[in-house]
């Protein structure tokens, strides 16, 4: 609502502090487990959205790790799903900040789950 409404006005700030509140807390929050999940989503919003994401002068990439992930400069719909298209299917954890140990546990916890799924069946 607020994107469509800065569009139809041509408004060129956007609320960025009310976007991340929105995002952080009323779209996600009731998925946040403890504080310090809180606290990680926070620190995602704040590194990621913002009006530095459009700087004209300096380029924002969201991650460098085995591909630029980038806000694609496009004038049309079809442009940005080619660039949509080119991003890779599977990211490395570097992709999101964390540490390559996050995907060995998490392919552990998997394996863990599928194998204690297919004994109770």
């Amino acid at each position: 609502m607020y994107l469509i409404k800065a569009q139809e006005t041509n408004d060129e700030n956007l609320p960025w502090e009310t976007l991340r509140y929105l995002i952080g807390e009323a779209m996600y929050g009731g998925r946040v487990t403890d504080d310090w999940d809180r606290r990680v989503l926070n620190t995602y919003l704040e590194e990621f959205v913002g009006e530095f994401i459009f700087d004209q002068n300096q380029k924002f990439y969201f991650s460098r790790a085995e591909h630029d992930y980038t806000i694609p400069e496009a004038d049309n719909m079809e442009t940005y799903m080619l660039a949509i298209d080119e991003i890779p299917l599977f990211t490395s954890p570097g992709v999101f900040g964390l540490h390559n140990n996050a995907e060995i546990s998490y392919f552990t916890n998997a394996a863990k789950s599928l194998w204690i799924n297919t004994l109770k069946m």
